[in-house]
């Protein structure tokens, strides 16, 4: 049985349908990254899969259960973790979290143990009984993290959990994240970070305009865009001209400058090495580093849905739609 199953998931709004009938299965235990634009269809599904939003047709299960139709069973299973801070400002810490126990009708000493590990776990324990109102927003955060586990569920909901955080914020909760996956607890992960989702999932989805354009593993998305394929390398000194002349090398299909680095998109790496190597000979030129790399995730996404690269290294929108 898998965590979660989705068959021919649909919402409508008027005559608008933000989600066209998606079908995707999550495993026990795996860390899911659900990726898409803004206007995408994630929010919304989520949503959904969470029994926020009543679904227009199709079914949603989690562990077996329909989400419509016996919601209390499959609410009993997951912890919802909002991209909008759900906390009571006017209570604590503590009391945030014992109200939250309460919601899932647990014992009031499985609700004080948990709460205590989770402040503990989360650096908030020191200011449990302070308003959470006073809260850094980083603070805030955390404790939102720590509310949808207190029920310690099988599948936890994290929509944009990092966003707008510092960096201690973010490493804390990407670390809680994959001690989670080390338990075996299923994560469904929504997220603008296209490097989060790339480092901390098993799969990724990718939607667009309401329907899953790709899913599969990071690395093996990565692979079906061989032409997404660079070379990356820096010069001693950089000359007028430089980046004109590289669009020359045969089998280079654009270059962009990052930085001091100018990077060469080919589907041919080894042909655009030897060129490169008769190119800096003949313009008598030194490499201070030279890197052969794979296309990145957010390349596979930017393809996906809709946007490329143009040959002066802008950013346009191509016929599937735009970010």
């Amino acid at each position: 049985m898998d965590a979660i199953e989705v068959i021919g998931l649909t919402k409508r709004f008027g005559d608008n349908v933000a989600v066209k009938g998606i079908d995707f299965a999550v495993k026990m235990g795996e860390t899911f990254g659900f990726l898409g634009p803004n206007g995408a269809g994630k929010t919304t599904t989520i949503r959904m899969l969470t029994g926020m939003t009543k679904i227009t047709s199709g079914r949603a299960l989690i562990h077996g259960h329909d989400i419509a139709r016996d919601t209390l069973a499959a609410k009993r299973l997951m912890g919802v973790v909002p991209e909008t801070s759900n906390i009571y400002d006017e209570l604590s810490a503590w009391d945030n979290l014992i109200f939250t126990g309460r919601l899932y009708h647990l014992k009031k000493a499985e609700i004080e143990r948990n709460a205590r590990d989770l402040l503990d776990t989360f650096g908030l324990y020191e200011r449990c009984h302070e308003p959470a109102g006073g809260f850094s927003k980083g603070m805030k955060r955390r404790l939102t993290l720590a509310m949808g586990l207190v029920n310690n569920p099988g599948v936890l909901f994290l929509d944009e959990p990092t966003s707008g955080l510092d960096v201690q914020s973010r490493r804390l909760i990407r670390d809680v994240v994959q001690d989670l996956a080390r338990k075996n607890v299923t994560i469904f992960l929504t997220t603008h970070d296209i490097e989060e989702a790339n480092v901390s999932c098993d799969r990724v989805a990718i939607i667009n305009r309401g329907t899953i354009a790709a899913i599969d593993a990071p690395e093996k998305l990565k692979q079906t865009f061989e032409s997404l394929q660079s070379i990356e390398i820096s010069f001693d000194a950089v000359r007028p001209g430089l980046l004109e002349a590289l669009r020359t090398l045969p089998q280079v299909n654009d270059v962009r400058k990052e930085g001091d680095k100018f990077r060469l998109y080919t589907a041919d790496p080894p042909e655009v090495l030897s060129s490169l190597c008769t190119f800096t000979q003949e313009q008598n030129m030194r490499p201070i580093s030279v890197t052969t790399r794979g296309p990145s995730l957010e390349e596979v996404f930017i393809r996906l849905t809709g946007l490329s690269v143009g040959t002066k290294g802008e950013v346009r929108e191509t016929d599937a739609g735009m970010v």
